[in-house]
């Protein structure tokens, strides 16, 4: 049972969360502060690491996923300004808080494990996709999840170097534009394939 100075403890870190790492970053959307004040972080942690939910980093979870820290989510958000009515697929890094944000902001959300998407055969009519973490390379499978004029809002490796992108469908596959680094969750499932160089 939770009790009221546990509650009070989370409602001060998670307003601490939006003082001293959103508005310093540049997040400041009202509607995106609004639902990453609604939504509790650590609803999405596992009991043991829910005192860490308000940190600045992502927190690991279980196999290989990650929560990512406050700002990546909040940079996501105010690039992608999901609105109301709008069909979102959130690939999940293993968490589920981000498609919990998304509906907070009104949108219809499909929520489905970046892994799993990565094969996936379905074909969609999303307004919007959001990649919870970033890509190597984005799967060819994304693509047909867009429909004519959707966007898509990921992270991206370049070099080593996580960066935020937004992207459009070109053709059958996804154009991205690098906006800025973002220190984010690689997701393996879009690991680049390796090759050899000589």
């Amino acid at each position: 049972m939770t009790t009221v100075a546990e509650d009070a403890g989370t409602r001060t870190a998670r307003r601490a969360m939006i003082d001293s790492q959103l508005r310093t970053s540049g997040v400041t959307t009202p509607r995106v502060v609004r639902a990453m004040e609604a939504v509790p972080r650590e609803d999405y942690l596992p009991a043991e690491k829910r005192g860490h939910a308000y940190i600045d980093r992502a927190i690991p979870l279980a196999d290989g996923g990650a929560l990512a820290a406050p700002v990546v989510q909040g940079k996501m958000l105010e690039e992608a300004m999901p609105q109301a009515g709008e069909k979102v697929l959130v690939l999940e890094n293993g968490s589920g808080y981000l498609a919990a944000l998304v509906a907070e902001m009104g949108g219809e959300v499909t929520s489905e494990a970046a892994a799993s998407a990565a094969t996936s055969k379905k074909k969609g009519d999303f307004d919007l996709v959001l990649v919870d973490g970033a890509a190597e390379q984005l799967p060819p499978a994304i693509a047909k999840r867009l429909g004519p004029d959707g966007r898509i809002v990921t992270g991206i490796v370049e070099k080593g170097v996580t960066r935020l992108a937004r992207g459009k469908l070109a053709g059958k596959s996804v154009a991205l534009l690098p906006i800025g680094d973002v220190g984010m969750p690689v997701i393996a499932a879009f690991a680049a394939e390796k090759s050899w160089t000589f």
